[in-house]
């Protein structure tokens, strides 16, 4: 489950986004353009989400649900799921494991690579050869679909296929096929854009969490 988790967390913030678009498929580039012109606009987002993830040999499968928090302006955001939370403040990441009752602090990493929600709705923007594949549905919407390869072939994944509503430009869902075999999907379910956070989302308060061991990783 952790490992699960991880490969969520890792699939939605890749790398940083920081750079222009690789010139690749125009088509692509285009639609990726418009998603990010969306996203950029926003200063924060409220989004609820599932998760689903195969893996290994025997295709053992785990899912889950949540909702994001995420303060794009200062860099903060909270992941609420059936399993674990995770806040950040943007200084400190902790780590909420419900059925362990353990609470893992670490600080937020600064590399390229860095595992930070802030970066969920644009890790497209740089490292990745993208190409427009056919339109795809979900129901009666119609995605546009975008598939990327890292540049970086020292990754440990080898695609990420991204649905684009094509009416709205917002992300329908991203899947993440790995070198091993395992496939990763985050869906959105819904969001919002521009919601007035409250603060103590982004806060760690140690007294709601009586009885769980703290295992500091700083």
């Amino acid at each position: 489950m952790k490992k699960s988790m991880s490969f969520l967390v890792s699939m939605l913030t890749l790398v940083c986004a920081t750079s222009a678009f690789a010139q690749q498929d125009a088509a692509a580039k285009k639609i990726l353009a418009e998603v990010s012109k969306k996203y950029d606009s926003y200063q924060s987002v409220q989004a609820n989400f599932s998760f689903s993830a195969v893996q290994g040999a025997n295709k053992s499968a785990y899912a889950d649900a949540g909702t994001l928090y995420l303060d794009k302006k200062n860099n903060r955001y909270q992941i609420s799921m059936k399993s674990q939370d995770m806040i950040s403040d943007g200084k400190n990441l902790y780590t909420i494991l419900k059925n362990e009752k353990e609470v893992q602090m670490a600080e937020v990493e600064k590399s390229a690579d860095a595992i930070d929600p802030s970066n969920i709705f644009s890790f497209y923007k740089t490292g990745f050869k993208y190409t427009l594949a056919a339109n795809e549905k979900s129901g009666t919407t119609v995605l546009n679909v975008v598939e990327l390869s890292p540049t970086d072939t020292k990754k440990n994944y080898s695609k990420i296929k991204l649905r684009i509503n094509k009416s709205t430009k917002l992300i329908h869902d991203a899947t993440v096929f790995d070198k091993n075999g395992g496939k990763y999907n985050y869906t959105i379910k819904t969001q919002t854009a521009n919601k007035n956070l409250d603060s103590s989302l982004f806060t760690f308060n140690k007294g709601k969490y009586s009885g769980y061991e703290i295992v500091d990783l700083r």
